[in-house]
């Protein structure tokens, strides 16, 4: 069985590409394992699958995948985590701000410690610290409340799985951020986390802006509703519903009493009869939305349909 797959997304890195490559190189030797680089290219406009070509051309443990257009970080795990056969699956950024030197360290604890995933955390970060940093600690910081997964850094994208991890979940939409939860609705509970080194970035710009912070805290409770109800929506949308119906209902029954037992007055001349009927149907909508929700849940087509213009060693 093969010891390691790298799984390397990148978007216009073709500077860092060939450094980056000699160094995980080095450390592979240093340790004799078996393994095999996937870089999976999202979509790059520079000059990024012509270096993976020539890297590959010289080393057949190099494999590549590149997109035809720029599909996001999640979409370019979820493709390398297919195509990974290493017993252990470590995934990385190209930017060279990671560094290969944590991953025997990384193995070890899955191997040997028997963690699942482990992620790593960058104690001391070379980020700005009102743009990247202090949004970083508060998206973070909600994250372990809601998820009750008690890691200091979800989105370092330096991560060590399982094998069955990465075969076992799904990746999509921007949830790249939330494997970790991905794993734990799974049922995979030995999560872990280690300090790693956080490098200066040495070529380029980064590629993720402010906005990021945004969608991920909307991404957030969109993973946590659909890991608790995505399989039974009806059991959160039913609910809902049900009690705006019933509630609905139990003010008309009243207000209808009341007009021909206590109180003459027209039901359309008091304000609580309508929202009554509001009630009623927003109660009605809501199952309805369940309803819809448990059929798509049923027969839903396959999210992850990605244009691979090109693969080589795969």
């Amino acid at each position: 069985m093969m010891d390691l797959s790298l799984v390397i997304p990148l978007y216009n890195e073709d500077e860092s590409l060939p450094e980056l490559t000699q160094w995980i190189q080095r450390v592979m030797a240093a340790h004799h394992y078996s393994y095999e680089i996937i870089f999976i290219d999202d979509g790059s406009t520079d000059n990024s699958w012509n270096i993976i070509e020539e890297l590959r051309s010289k080393d057949s443990n190099i494999k590549g995948i590149k997109f035809q257009r720029n599909y996001g970080k999640s979409a370019a795990l979820n493709e390398g985590f297919k195509a990974a056969l290493g017993e252990v699956v470590i995934t990385m950024d190209a930017d060279m701000q990671d560094s290969p030197d944590e991953i025997p360290e990384l193995r070890n604890m899955i191997i040997n410690e028997g963690y699942d995933i482990v992620s790593g955390w960058k104690k001391k970060r070379y980020d700005n610290t009102f743009s990247k940093n202090l949004p970083s600690k508060l998206f973070n910081a909600a994250a372990r409340k809601s998820s009750g997964i008690k890691l200091h850094d979800f989105n370092c994208g330096l991560k060590a799985y399982n094998k069955k991890v990465v075969k076992s979940i799904e990746v999509y939409g921007e949830m790249h951020r939330y494997i970790p939860v991905l794993a734990k609705w799974s049922g995979f509970k030995k999560i872990g986390e280690k300090v790693v080194e956080h490098r200066p970035r040495k070529y380029g710009v980064t590629k993720f802006g402010w906005e990021r912070f945004i969608n991920g805290f909307l991404d957030l409770f969109s993973i946590m509703f659909v890991g608790k109800f995505g399989k039974r929506p009806m059991h959160f949308f039913g609910l809902w519903g049900t009690l705006f119906f019933m509630f609905g209902l139990v003010v008309f029954i009243y207000l209808t009493l009341s007009k021909f037992l206590f109180d003459h007055t027209g039901l359309t001349q008091r304000p609580l009869f309508f929202f009554a009927i509001l009630a009623m149907i927003i109660g009605s909508q809501l199952f309805l939305a369940g309803f819809i929700g448990e059929l798509i849940a049923r027969n839903s087509p396959e999210r992850n349909m990605y244009l691979i213009e090109e693969k080589i060693g795969l």
